[in-house]
């Protein structure tokens, strides 16, 4: 199997099923920092990622997994016309 290097904002797959996002790559001290899909943050040797078993996989669909809301939070309307908190940062400019 060939190594998979890590690219900033790919999604890759662990031999235990576990996708996770790179995030950050650090050159300077060797290092790579990953996030899981249900948002936990990690930080990898370089060293250590060439020796794991990864896959580059596709980003999941349901991209709210590391995103700390209740669907309700985002897809409730108010008013029937805004999602709930929107504040539309035109209503600030003077019309007159």
């Amino acid at each position: 199997m060939a190594v998979v290097f890590p690219t900033i904002g790919h999604w890759y797959r662990r031999s235990n099923g576990n996708f996770f996002e790179v995030v950050a790559i650090d050159t300077d001290d060797g290092t790579v920092e990953i996030q899981f899909f249900d948002g936990t943050i990690d930080e990898l040797e370089l060293e250590n990622w060439r020796t794991m078993l990864v896959q580059q996989a596709s980003a999941p669909e349901d991209w709210s997994g590391s995103v700390d809301m209740d669907p309700e939070d985002f897809l409730g309307r108010d008013s029937g016309e805004m999602p709930l908190g929107f504040h539309d940062p035109l209503i600030f400019i003077d019309k007159s």
